[in-house]
């Protein structure tokens, strides 16, 4: 009996050992391919967000991410992120739009891209990745994974960092907190919800938070969000999503 006793202590340590040398690079790697975000890379992806319309064209590296909308004239807009830079279009018409102008769209354009995808994008070269430990929410248990990003390559908010809570059975991201620097800053945490599978790309949408304490630090979000330390500002939902293979 003794003997059976230290071999299932045994077997338990060694299991539990092994869940927790997973590195960092390892976890996002499983979540990707959890995910299908491996397929985004060579993927045309539509939704709707805001009234707005959205398409990612991916194929082998070459990228043009769009945003499309109609002002108060019914002009049909659109801001175009590609590998040669931003631009924007008025019915088809290139505009000229100055510097400093054209950086805000077209992080705007990238920031709702970015999201619509994760975990892809997260092992582009400008990303460093830290695994701060484990965490339990809701009884489920999670890996925590801080993402930041060098200043060569990192864009224009290369100082914004991010957390990811990882599902430690499926690899999905169920929360995630970010810092950012723009309009004054400031910090928000993402519950994923309606979470769903399009063409084997998984999709969600999230209720947003924001903090009652300012000082919170962004790896407590967690438990802010347990503590009801935070308040629901809104819900990012992408509608009509759709997912065409470019093979």
């Amino acid at each position: 009996m003794r003997n059976l006793l230290f071999l299932v202590v045994l077997v338990f340590a060694s299991c539990k050992q092994k869940e927790t040398s997973l590195t960092a690079q390892q976890i996002i790697d499983q979540s990707i391919l959890a995910n299908g975000a491996d397929l985004v890379a060579n993927a045309q992806i539509e939704f709707d967000f805001r009234d707005n319309a959205y398409t990612a064209i991916r194929a082998n590296g070459i990228f043009k991410l769009i945003k499309s909308f109609k002002n108060n004239n019914f002009d049909l807009i659109s801001d175009v992120i590609s590998n040669t830079g931003f631009r924007r279009t008025l019915n088809g018409n290139l505009i000229h739009i100055p510097d400093s102008i054209a950086t805000e769209y077209a992080s705007s354009v990238n920031s709702v891209h970015y999201f619509s995808v994760l975990p892809y994008g997260l092992n582009d070269k400008a990303v460093k990745k830290k695994l701060l430990g484990t965490s339990s929410i809701n009884s489920k248990e999670y890996y925590k994974v801080e993402i930041s990003f060098t200043e060569d390559g990192g864009g224009e908010d290369f100082e914004d960092i991010f957390i990811y809570w990882i599902n430690k059975t499926s690899f999905k991201i169920d929360y995630l907190a970010y810092s950012f620097h723009v309009n004054g800053g400031g910090k928000r945490f993402r519950e994923a919800i309606n979470q769903r599978v399009v063409n084997n790309i998984h999709f969600a949408d999230y209720n947003n938070f924001k903090l009652k304490n300012a000082s919170t630090k962004l790896e407590n979000l967690d438990q802010a969000f347990l503590n009801s330390q935070l308040i629901k500002v809104s819900e990012v939902r992408l509608e009509n999503v759709k997912v065409i293979p470019l093979n």
